[in-house]
């Protein structure tokens, strides 16, 4: 079991972190078997689930639990029902420097092309490498597929843990915080989580959540995730310690935004993170990851389509 796990983890993309209450989860437990790759967000279109067509006068009349059930079910569906299509930038700040990528979403996964490299515009030697590398994505399937495969592994062991989210944790209100700025004018919810003590994870990745506490904002109307924010208050050994033992004090933080047709998609997400790998070597992770300038797009694209978009795009001059 724990060996195919490593395996697991050291197969994944960052397609398969979602920006999303997933990647909180996983992050913290698995952010060092993960390579960054262009679809850090290529899964993270948002469906609705619509309020109770009745609200109570006091949205806190409800027990907080009833808040993350919907909150995860909307998660979910977006995970398995994408609806929309966008062109947009990601950049990725970590100990590999600072990057930007140009990414498209298309029907068959995202694909991204590297656009600056610790703010300047790539030479003629890097943009040629990345034009290579892209062209010969679009002459091999097989290479393209093997990223999809990876990035459904992903998806799963998500639904997982989001599926497991209500009754994994303990939720309490916090009246009186602060709203998070915020396109819409829906009152936010504000609770707080900490595991469930009688509580016992079914599997070696739901230990994950064992060890992890925080906070979160929800929009009332929609039960969208607007912002999350959690901490590693105590080690945890994840598969009996032989996959990773995740150090206290790391803490991780995401904030999400409503595009039109209600999707929502992450704008920025922070990790701190400490972690023995494999019984191994000690990882810290310190990342920052910023999505901006969203263009919907008319319809779902081949992923060789979505490339020649890239490739037809000027890069930046300066």
């Amino acid at each position: 079991m724990a060996l195919s796990l490593a395996r697991h983890f050291r197969n994944q993309t960052w397609a398969a972190r979602l920006p999303s209450l997933t990647l909180l989860l996983v992050l913290v437990f698995a952010t060092q078997f993960f390579a960054f790759t262009v679809a850090i967000a290529q899964s993270v279109k948002r469906s609705v689930i619509p309020a109770p067509s009745v609200s109570p006068p006091d949205h806190l009349s409800v027990s907080p639990r009833t808040w993350i059930v919907d909150v995860a079910a909307n998660e979910v569906r977006a995970i398995k029902h994408p609806d929309s299509y966008l062109r947009y930038r990601i950049r990725t700040i970590d100990a590999k420097g600072d990057r930007v990528r140009d990414t498209v979403e298309s029907r068959d996964g995202a694909v991204a092309r590297l656009i600056l490299k610790d703010g300047r515009p790539l030479t003629q030697e890097e943009d040629r490498a990345e034009r290579d590398r892209l062209n010969e994505m679009i002459s091999s399937p097989s290479e393209f597929a093997k990223h999809i495969r990876s990035d459904q592994s992903g998806k799963k062991l998500a639904v997982e843990l989001i599926s497991l989210m209500p009754d994994a944790m303990l939720y309490t209100y916090t009246p009186g915080q602060p709203q998070i700025e915020h396109q819409g004018s829906n009152r936010q919810i504000v609770v707080e989580y900490a595991p469930n003590p009688s509580w016992s994870p079914p599997s070696a990745s739901a230990e994950a959540l064992t060890g992890l506490s925080g906070r979160m904002w929800i929009d009332s109307k929609t039960r969208h995730l607007l912002r999350m924010e959690g901490t590693v208050f105590r080690a945890v050994n994840v598969g009996w310690g032989m996959l990773a033992h995740v150090y206290p004090g790391g803490k991780v933080a995401l904030d999400q935004t409503t595009l039109g047709g209600n999707r929502l998609i992450f704008t920025r997400f922070v990790e701190q993170v400490t972690v023995r790998a494999l019984m191994v070597k000690t990882l810290r992770e310190d990342a920052t990851i910023e999505a901006s300038a969203f263009q919907p797009l008319p319809g779902a694209l081949s992923y060789q389509d979505a490339i020649r978009l890239l490739l037809a795009t000027p890069p930046p001059s300066k």
